[in-house]
């Protein structure tokens, strides 16, 4: 068996089309404890589900997860991953996380921010929206050096061609799904250059694609890097909790199904009070992907998350009950019916 993890789903036989991968690359992660595999298992279309391990060291390299995501269709369901400081490797200040986009060119960082039934706001009104962001460049350049003892210079890197890229890709993807508005959110004001190429960019594909925009309008957001982060952070904030948004990470040729939060949630390692709302949405819209519509439907719009959060008999401590990830996973597979 493959020390990677592999999910085969099969039609008669298992394809080879139906193939991804689902991996552990060292460090903290409690995305296993917030993505309970009965729920997999639950889908009666998986042939076979194959899960390594979750080691406190490096169980594989990098390269090794890479090359598993490209035998498996170029697709992965992903959790967030902690590091320790000691396991940063070759004197790289970049993460695991980050490398793995950079490697893959997942350049597109997409969540989709919307209200669940069930799930009382601050501002009780309705949320629908999407963030968009790039997550190659900008402030996660990764380029700082100390120039003199105590003064350090971090560098913001903005290029026309991943500027251009990341707005095609915003207002494809606002034609493709019915969005009516792209917002591009920015500091121009401030970092006249930087934030301002990125501003006028927007504005020319804009004008290419006939779309209108409108700076004050709260829709979908295509942003520099940097403030989308701390947009998502306030959106799931509104949303009331970090468990229930899904996201993922898009390249021209890989695509990573991972949770909006990109928090390790570290305190809750083993104590199972994770909220696996997110992991199961990312798993849904991860089959809705590979066209398997049917089964990523009766995972979200065929109720059987809505319906134990609607229900709200129950639910875990950051949605205000007392159930265990565990118990929340086996109401969604008591609901779930083809």
């Amino acid at each position: 068996m493959e020390s990677d993890a592999s999910i085969l789903l099969k039609d008669a036989e298992p394809s080879p089309a139906h193939c991804v991968s689902q991996f552990d690359t060292g460090g903290s992660w409690v995305g296993r404890h917030s993505c309970p595999e009965p729920v997999i298992e639950g889908v009666h279309k998986l042939k076979e589900l194959f899960l390594s391990e979750v080691h406190w060291s490096r169980s594989e390299s990098l390269e090794s997860a890479v090359e598993a995501i490209r035998r498996n269709n170029n697709v992965a369901l992903k959790g967030a991953i902690q590091e320790a400081t000691m396991l940063h490797t070759e004197g790289d200040i970049q993460g695991l996380n980050m490398r793995l986009r950079k490697k893959l060119d997942l350049f597109a960082n997409v969540c989709h921010i919307k209200t669940i039934p069930g799930i009382k706001t601050r501002h009780g009104k309705d949320l629908d929206f999407v963030i968009i962001r790039e997550q190659t460049e900008g402030e996660y350049s990764a380029l700082e050096h100390e120039l003199v003892p105590g003064v350090i210079e971090c560098l913001k890197i903005s290029t026309r061609p991943k500027i251009e890229r990341i707005a095609k890709f915003a207002f494809d993807y606002a034609t493709k799904h019915g969005r009516k508005k792209v917002t591009a959110v920015h500091k121009a004001n401030i970092m006249k250059l930087g934030d301002g190429l990125f501003l006028r960019i927007c504005n020319e594909v804009a004008k290419f694609t006939r779309a209108s925009t409108n700076p004050n309008s709260l829709t979908d957001g295509d942003a520099e890097p940097l403030w989308k982060h701390h947009a998502i952070t306030w959106q799931l904030d509104l949303s009331e909790g970090a468990g229930v948004v899904p996201a993922e990470s898009v390249g021209s040729d890989y695509v990573i199904f991972e949770p909006g939060s990109r928090h390790s949630f570290q305190a809750a390692f083993g104590r199972q009070i994770a909220n696996p709302t997110a992991m199961i949405l990312c798993f849904a819209n991860m089959l809705k992907h590979l066209h398997l519509d049917i089964y990523g439907r009766r995972c979200i719009d065929g109720k059987s998350v809505l319906d134990v959060i609607k229900e709200g008999k129950v639910r875990t401590q950051d949605l205000g009950g007392y159930a265990k990830t565990m118990e929340f996973a086996d109401a969604v597979i008591t609901k779930f019916k083809i």
